[in-house]
């Protein structure tokens, strides 16, 4: 794990399975949440590290404490969609992700999200984030929206 990334971006891609959908064939809005999750872990992989590796290791926890999403446009079966996932801020015991779901051959803006996320022991008392993790979230802080041109969609 080094401290060396930059502003860290993590796009990742997925094909919507029947099982996401309602009955119209609309990805149940529910799914997004998940979506942002897979995001969020892969995020933390590209930064060198996972999940797995705070808690077994340094029995730190990262607990969703606020989730928005804002939908843009319906997202259908079997579109493949990009996760794009990035941080947004990171204090000392408080992590913001953001995210943006794109439809992947139009790169169609389908949703908007943020996750606010609190540190915790294994007992969900309140814990600082150790300095190795701390250094390397700080470092790949992106301040702003990423720079890439989206077309919005007005559906």
């Amino acid at each position: 794990m080094s401290a060396n990334h930059r502003s860290v971006l993590n796009e990742t891609r997925l094909r919507v399975r029947y099982a996401e959908t309602d009955q119209m064939g609309v990805v149940y809005h529910s799914n997004h949440f998940i979506w942002f999750e897979v995001g969020r872990v892969e995020l933390m992989r590209q930064m060198g590290f996972s999940y797995r590796d705070l808690e077994r290791d340094e029995g730190r926890f990262i607990a969703v404490a606020e989730a928005k999403c804002q939908y843009r446009s319906p997202v259908f079966y079997d579109e493949e969609v990009v996760i794009r996932t990035w941080l947004k801020s990171v204090r000392d015991s408080v992590i913001v992700f953001n995210y943006e779901l794109l439809r992947a051959d139009a790169d169609t803006l389908l949703a908007e999200g943020e996750t606010l996320h609190l540190v915790t022991d294994s007992n969900m008392k309140l814990a600082k984030l150790p300095e190795k993790y701390l250094k390397v979230f700080r470092s790949a802080v992106h301040r702003k929206k990423p720079e890439k041109e989206i077309e919005r969609s007005a559906h």
